[in-house]
């Protein structure tokens, strides 16, 4: 079964620097491009229209969170271990983005258990619609994402 996170060191500081950098820092809830209430570095959980938070709390949440869609999207790889690091850091992005039942149900989490990572690279990018439409800002995060994720394999 091997370790329950790879969130610690420079996996986890790689991730909170990446998912920070695109989900970006609000301190006041606001509305997403979907029209849920958010906060923070993406927190919709529980979230209401006039929830503030300070950076400190902010840094918690995200921590906590990437940490709770980690084990979410462990549960469902047969051997998360197994991937490299970068790569890794680049799963746990695209599964606080779309949530642990959405990456579970994705090509890319079959292709990760079917031992094809750069195929589940590829598969990765195709997430980049909210409310049915693309939307430019996923376009961008999934390419870096998947940038990130080939660089896992060199």
């Amino acid at each position: 079964m091997g370790r329950k996170t790879r969130l610690a060191g420079t996996v986890g500081a790689a991730a909170i620097a990446l998912v920070g950098a695109w989900e970006g820092l609000r301190l006041t809830a606001y509305r997403d491009v979907v029209g849920i209430p958010t906060v923070c570095y993406g927190e919709t959980y529980g979230v209401k229209m006039g929830d503030k938070h300070t950076k400190a709390e902010c840094d918690q949440m995200l921590l906590a969170s990437l940490k709770k869609h980690e084990r979410g999207m462990r549960k469902c790889l047969r051997d998360p271990n197994a991937i490299p690091a970068k790569s890794y850091v680049a799963f746990v992005s695209l599964t606080y983005n779309i949530g642990v039942v959405g990456f579970c149900r994705s090509t890319a989490a079959r292709r990760l258990n079917r031992g094809d990572v750069k195929g589940a690279c590829d598969a990765a990018t195709w997430f980049k619609k909210a409310g049915g439409r693309t939307i430019r800002g996923l376009v961008n995060r999934r390419a870096a994402e998947h940038r990130l994720c080939l660089e896992g394999l060199k």
